[in-house]
Order: structure tokens, then C-alpha cells, then sequence
């Protein structure tokens, strides 16, 4: 299982980013998706999680109401749009299977200035 994590960068606190996520060496279309993220000094937690269908979705407080997690089963890939960015959401950024499996990607890095 191969998972690639892209968008992450640099932004300042109310921008928006959207992260991608290709998967592959999986069924995709089966598995429940998530991103999750890792602060420094943190332990990583599960952001955003979306089932194999993508009809239902469910996200962390710290998130609820400004990302939004999506995927699109025929490009096997899994989104997190991420709007209204705030300091504290600088993490590594990580896609995984929900549950998850161990096979993470390298994540992709997002730093939040105020």
C-alpha cells in the first residue's frame, strides 16, 4: 500500500489549502478514509473521516465546520479542504485507511503564521 500526501505549504491564519492524497495497492473504493495530523511533540489524531461510498463524513471539533474531507473513488484519492486556517493546525498532515493501517505516507506539512 502506497499513500502520497500533496498541498501542504505555507499560509497565513484564515487561508485556505487543500490537501491531496493518492492511494494505491488498495482497494480503494472499499475503505473508509481519514486524515489525520501531527503536531510537534504531539501524538498524531484523526481529523476528518469519510466512508468508502463518501456519503458520510465525521471531523474533529478543532475542524468541524471549516474542513472538509471528500474523495473521488475513480481517481483513487482522498481530499481534506481546509479553510479558515488557524496556528494551531500546524502539523504533519497524514491520509490513512479508518481504521488504520500500518502503511503511512510521508505526510505533507502545513505551517499556519499568525
Amino acid at each position: 500500500v502506497q499513500l502520497v500526501e500533496s498541498g501542504g505549504g505555507l499560509a497565513q491564519a484564515g487561508d485556505s489549502l487543500r490537501l491531496s492524497c493518492a492511494a494505491s495497492g488498495l482497494t480503494f473504493s472499499i475503505n473508509g478514509m481519514g486524515w489525520f495530523r501531527q503536531a510537534p511533540g504531539k501524538q498524531r489524531i484523526l481529523v476528518a473521516a469519510i466512508n468508502s461510498g463518501g456519503s458520510s463524513t465525521n471531523y474533529a471539533d478543532s475542524v468541524k465546520g471549516r474542513f472538509t474531507i471528500s474523495r473521488d473513488n475513480a481517481k483513487n484519492t482522498v481530499y481534506l479542504q481546509m479553510n479558515s486556517l488557524r496556528p494551531e493546525g500546524t502539523a504533519v498532515y497524514y491520509c490513512n485507511t479508518v481504521p488504520w493501517g500500518d502503511y503511512w505516507g510521508q505526510g505533507t506539512q502545513v505551517t499556519v503564521s499568525s
